[in-house]
């Protein structure tokens, strides 16, 4: 990994929190990412409109890297920007395995892959900000990872959807959803081993201070 997440915020850093930006294209597109989200949802669990939440996760997973080549075309990077796209990412994600996996799109072991890997991450999370540290910065190998599996989503209810085109769109969305599956869990592992390394410098300044 290229630099460690960077220490967490305190309240009342007013230098901070100036510097950031909200209203901003990028986190706008963020925002309407994130409605996608129940969106989809209501169509594909409610209204069984599956051509409609085809579209919709197809939108929705294309303009993954929209919002961050924005931000960085027009300087716009913020640090609720770099919460909200990969809180968006996660959302989509773990709202498409759920709903795929009650109408029967995709097996539960595959759901429950993808799901160990969040929960190993989250304990991640939580060590890092025991110690002081926000979220690491988005690696690339997730973000490859996350585009693959939000390309594959569309092409699974496609394939399930419409049977004239179940061969094409199951075996080249499969394709997909595997190489990402194992790229999420190659990612995963980076972050954690980043954590550990940074526990353990974190551990022995202050054990160097107390000597």
């Amino acid at each position: 990994m290229s630099r460690g997440p960077a220490p967490a915020e305190h309240p009342g850093d007013g230098s901070t929190a100036a510097a950031d930006r909200v209203l901003t294209l990028p986190n706008l597109i963020s925002f309407v990412r994130l409605l996608g989200v129940p969106l989809f949802l209501w169509l594909f669990l409610v209204v069984r409109a599956d051509v409609i939440a085809v579209a919709v996760l197809a939108v929705g997973g294309t303009s993954d890297w929209v919002d961050g080549w924005i931000a960085r075309r027009m300087r716009q990077v913020s640090r609720l920007g770099e919460l909200l796209d990969p809180l968006a990412d996660r959302l989509y994600i773990l709202a498409t395995l759920l709903a795929f996996t009650a109408r029967e799109v995709v097996p539960w072991q595959f759901t429950a892959a993808l799901l160990a890997r969040e929960l190993l991450l989250l304990g991640s999370l939580g060590v890092l900000r025991r110690h002081g540290y926000g979220p690491p910065p988005v690696h690339y190998v997730g973000k490859t990872a996350t585009f693959l599996l939000l390309a594959a989503f569309p092409l699974l209810l496609l394939a399930d959807a419409a049977p004239g085109a179940a061969t094409a769109a199951g075996a080249i969305g499969w394709g997909l959803a595997w190489w990402g599956l194992v790229l999420y869990w190659v990612a995963g592992a980076m972050y954690v081993v980043q954590a550990r390394r940074l526990v353990r410098e974190m551990r022995a300044r202050r054990a160097g201070a107390t000597a």
